[in-house]
């Protein structure tokens, strides 16, 4: 085919390089964030030839060409729209910047809180150490020693606004020192610390204010400690507006006017407008979700532990850090979301470790049961994605155990001096209430595990994978695709993927793999490879061309998981090892690991006869027919 009248017809249809944001592309597919969906032609991209299939999937818009096919027309494409080659990465990431509003402030709460989170753990577990010390040995409150560590305990939440500030800058470009002066701004000595209003207030002083705006209205003169929402969108400002002067200003002064301007402008808002409203707002918000887990007998704390695991699967559940983070700006108050989080996350552990205790499958048995480990500790998505959702029962049943165990914590009025900690290492932040904790995270987990246990059933099971096998040569025959995986063949339009079953790509098998070793399926040559590893095209010398591809969206882990033993352009002889990968890994990552093995040129056959059932890489499972 002519490639570069291929990419150039692409080009066209897409809404040439004004539309363009981004392009990669990966075994089988052009990836390609636009601006403007609605300027595509699809339906004239799909009649394109050499395209296969067009479709839009998170944000992207995906050609399917076919391996080999796309690394030419991708070359060509780069070279008609002038773009710089893209990674799958950078696609993504454009992807997410037109993925919706809410969506892309969820993200941007979770990206600016997961650095600072090691800063608050650190304050929050020493905090909680030296309050267990002291119901240990109460003279150690009026040492100096104690003096000295409290003040370490609370720096971080002291200076909280300057941490978000530094952390917020970096997630939305801008320059980190100038989100830090923000930050600085926000709880400058000049301004009363709002830790003190409330005692300024019962002492029967008043709040100093200023007038703003040529005495428009006034403000209070009070400091933001603790606030996390005021300090967001100040500095999501701050970087808007200084990506602007960088661009309107003269190279000569830029270094001069841009930071000048930005810190002056901002600053000024951020007290008169941005600090004011926003820190209502917060208040208002905190208010709500404290009022609602507050329903009595625990209803709501049960609702919201219930709940919380779903946001996990949906990636949200960092912005529960604004809420606690603002729990804990009160002198003296308690994070009452981390029992509620933390029962949630060891009820879904408990679950998965019923699993494994119940579980005759050893290599499933050997992923639950770390994964197990890691949720009682508070990291639960290898217990959820790897195991629970998977197999959907032990998710709901740690969901119910998450629940109740959070409507105890509620009930038995348990909090925490830090966020970031859950599970086992949540004793160290509520220690106050060990005992509490304790009965929390055990019925949690006694509900939850039970359960599971009870519901859980091992699949029908194959027997046992074996070790990889020596394979002896192979004698191959003219026209016949052997088995290039161990595992259950199921016909192309059973696989997980919408391309792969429709036999866009071409008509072929699907492999459930039971061992992760891929060999070569007839003598040929190396037609492609992904730099990924998870997908190889092989060429044998009578032109049959055929994609291995392992596993559906396994693009997505960036090669973790697989190494690849040959190169393009290799002549590899059938049996021969081509590729080895992680059937563990991409389970724990929620991806399926049904290989796709396609004959994608059998349009140049009159059919092929497709082989179902148990096969080793001896077996035939593919006859193509002239």
């Amino acid at each position: 085919m002519d490639y570069r009248k291929c990419a150039q017809e692409i080009y066209d249809l897409v809404g040439k390089r004004d539309n363009l944001v981004s392009a990669a592309h990966c075994a089988t597919r052009l990836r390609l964030v636009t601006n403007d969906n609605s300027k595509v032609n699809i339906k004239k991209l799909e009649d394109v030839d050499g395209v296969k299939g067009v479709f839009s999937s998170n944000g992207q818009l995906q050609i399917i060409l076919g391996t080999g096919t796309v690394n030419k027309v991708y070359d060509e494409f780069l070279s008609i729209s002038g773009m710089t080659a893209a990674t799958k990465a950078d696609v993504k990431a454009a992807a997410a910047a037109k993925q919706p509003l809410p969506f892309r402030m969820v993200k941007a709460l979770g990206d600016v809180f997961v650095p600072i989170l090691p800063a608050i753990v650190a304050a929050g577990l020493l905090m909680g150490i030296l309050n267990g010390l002291v119901l240990i040995w109460p003279d150690l409150e009026k040492s100096s020693t104690y003096e000295i560590l409290s003040m370490f305990s609370n720096a971080a939440f002291t200076f909280l606004p300057i941490i978000v500030a530094v952390s917020a800058a970096r997630v939305f470009g801008g320059n980190i020192f100038l989100g830090a002066v923000i930050g600085m701004i926000m709880v400058h000595p000049s301004l009363l610390n709002a830790w003190n209003v409330a005692a300024e207030l019962e002492a029967g002083h008043q709040i100093p204010q200023a007038d703003v705006w040529f005495g428009l209205y006034k403000i209070n003169m009070t400091g933001y400690q603790g606030h996390v929402i005021p300090v967001i969108i100040s500095v999501w400002f701050m970087c808007f507006l200084e990506k602007r002067l960088h661009k309107i200003v003269p190279e000569m002064i830029d270094l001069f006017v841009t930071p000048l301007v930005t810190v002056l402008v901002t600053g000024y808002l951020t007290l008169t407008i941005f600090g004011p409203v926003f820190a209502q707002l917060e208040e208002w918000v905190l208010v709500g979700i404290q009022w609602i887990i507050k329903i009595p007998y625990g209803i709501g704390a049960a609702i919201a532990g219930a709940v919380y695991p779903l946001t996990v699967v949906c990636g949200i559940h960092h912005m529960y850090n604004t809420v606690e983070a603002r729990m804990l700006s009160v002198p003296g108050g308690y994070n009452t979301w981390m029992p509620i989080a933390s029962s949630a996350n060891f009820a879904q552990g408990a679950a998965c470790f019923a699993v494994a205790v119940k579980s005759k499958d050893k290599k499933f048995k050997s992923l639950a049961m770390p994964s197990s480990f890691s949720a009682f500790l508070g990291i639960t998505e290898p217990a959820i994605f790897g195991v629970n959702l998977r197999l959907m029962k032990p998710l709901i049943c740690g969901m119910i155990g998450g629940a109740v165990g959070a409507a105890v914590g509620s009930m038995l009025g348990i909090g925490a001096t830090a966020y970031g900690v859950t599970g086992l290492f949540g004793f160290l932040t509520a220690s106050d209430f060990i005992w509490q904790y304790a009965i929390m995270l055990a019925v949690s987990f006694v509900i939850s595990f039970t359960l599971s246990f009870i519901l859980h059933k091992d699949k029908p099971k194959e027997e046992e994978a074996e070790e990889a096998p020596e394979l002896p040569e192979i004698t191959c025959e003219k026209g016949k695709v052997y088995a290039p995986i161990k595992g259950n063949v199921i016909a192309s339009a059973q696989i997980p993927d919408e391309t792969f079953a429709a036999g866009v790509l071409g008509e072929g098998v699907g492999i459930e793999p039971e061992l992760g070793v891929v060999y070569a399926p007839f003598d040929g040559e190396i037609s492609s490879t992904t730099d990924t590893k998870h997908a190889i095209g092989i060429s044998s010398p009578d032109g049959l061309e055929l994609l291995i591809h392992v596993g559906v969206n396994t693009v997505a882990m960036n090669g973790d998981g697989f190494e690849l033993f040959v190169a393009e352009g290799d002549t590899v002889k059938a049996g021969q090892k081509l590729m080895t990968f992680d059937i563990d890994k991409i389970k724990a990552a929620g991806y399926s690991t049904t290989t796709a093995v396609l004959v994608t040129n059998s349009d140049d056959y009159a059919g092929l006869d497709i082989a179902e059932g148990g096969c080793s890489p001896l077996d035939c499972v593919i006859t193509v027919k002239e």
